[in-house]
């Protein structure tokens, strides 16, 4: 997904994002320590993807802040 995509988000929409993408890395880390793991790179993507909403939640938070 990409940055202005989930900057169209809501806060709400971006929590529940980071729950399933912290889900999804979970499972694929169990699907590779179990060898079943067809795509190695969905774990790497995952993550990135991760990254990018937490970082955009925080950039929200902090913007918020400065605010009040």
């Amino acid at each position: 997904m990409k940055a202005k995509e989930i900057r169209n988000l809501t806060d709400d929409e971006l929590t529940a994002k980071a729950v399933d993408s912290r889900t999804e890395l979970f499972n694929l880390r169990m699907q590779q320590t179990g060898g079943s793991l067809e795509k190695p790179s969905r774990i790497r993507a995952v993550r990135k993807d991760l990254a990018r909403v937490e970082t955009i939640l925080s950039e929200r938070k902090n913007a918020a802040r400065s605010k009040a």
